[in-house]
């Protein structure tokens, strides 16, 4: 009763009327000294309750008197409201965008490691075709079966892993130096981009920044899939690679990084 009287108010009904309309369903017709009764409620707000449900059209009254009372039928009262629903979002999702110029998807910082594990669950478990990620292996651990799930349910699911991430779903590319990266940052990072159109980056073990920004998503999917790009060509071409720019692409960074740099590696 509590329950259904809680959802009915989520309908935007108030809790008399709410526990009218379940009294109405319990017996019907009735008169309003009746309802007030089955409702536990005073007369008075039995009857202002359901002169608000007959200006809804949510019961109906005869003509008899004493007037007696009945509800319509609880399949079309949900389904009237769905209609409303529709109908209200369907305006939102026209006009809202309307309302500022140019508008870009805010940016948002998240805290705490508990809360960045939920939030890249809420992500990963909200995808529907495909998720790039990079991260530390002690954070895949807590994320592997979320991820599991979802590629079971036919997402593609590519990674990037540091500390030798083994796994036997989605496509993983080992990453070297996973240690000397988590020094230079100062903590292990994470990044992840969901349906090119979610992502979050950051220091997994502190801070995170999460974004439904179109440009930051399509710089952080850039990051993510650069780097598998570089690491697949280091998979297959170790010694060539080793020939033009000596160990660890030594040559290319000199070439390319500059002295002030935080670390000098990929």
């Amino acid at each position: 009763m509590k329950d259904l009287v809680e959802k009915l108010k989520n309908l935007g009904l108030n809790s008399y009327e709410a526990k009218v309309y379940i009294a109405l369903l319990k017996k019907y017709p009735a008169t309003g000294y009746e309802i007030s009764q089955s409702a536990d409620i005073p007369q008075s707000r039995a009857y202002d309750a359901l002169k608000s449900l007959v200006n809804e059209k949510l019961a109906f009254t005869s003509d008899e008197k004493p007037q007696k009372y009945t509800p319509v039928s609880p399949k079309e009262l949900t389904q009237r409201y769905k209609r409303k629903m529709n109908s209200t979002l369907e305006y939102l999702e026209k006009k809202l965008p309307n309302v500022k110029e140019n508008y870009s998807e805010p940016i948002y910082a998240i805290a705490g490691y508990e809360n960045n594990i939920n939030k890249l669950k809420e992500i990963i478990k909200n995808t529907k075709n495909s998720i790039y990620i990079e991260i530390w292996n002690e954070d895949f651990k807590l994320l592997e079966n979320t991820l599991r799930e979802a590629y079971d349910n036919g997402v593609d699911i590519k990674i990037v892993g540091f500390n030798t991430i083994k796994t036997n779903f989605g496509m993983v590319y080992n990453h070297d130096g996973a240690k000397e990266i988590e020094n230079a940052l100062g903590s292990r990072a994470i990044f992840i981009v969901s349906d090119n159109i979610e992502g979050l980056f950051g220091k997994i073990e502190s801070d995170i920044i999460w974004t439904k920004n179109e440009h930051i998503i399509l710089l952080l999917k850039e990051f993510i899939v650069h780097d598998m790009y570089l690491l697949d060509v280091e998979e297959n071409f170790p010694e060539q690679l080793k020939y033009f720019y000596g160990t660890g692409l030594r040559r290319l960074k000199e070439k390319i990084l500059t002295n002030d740099s935080p670390y000098n590696i990929h």
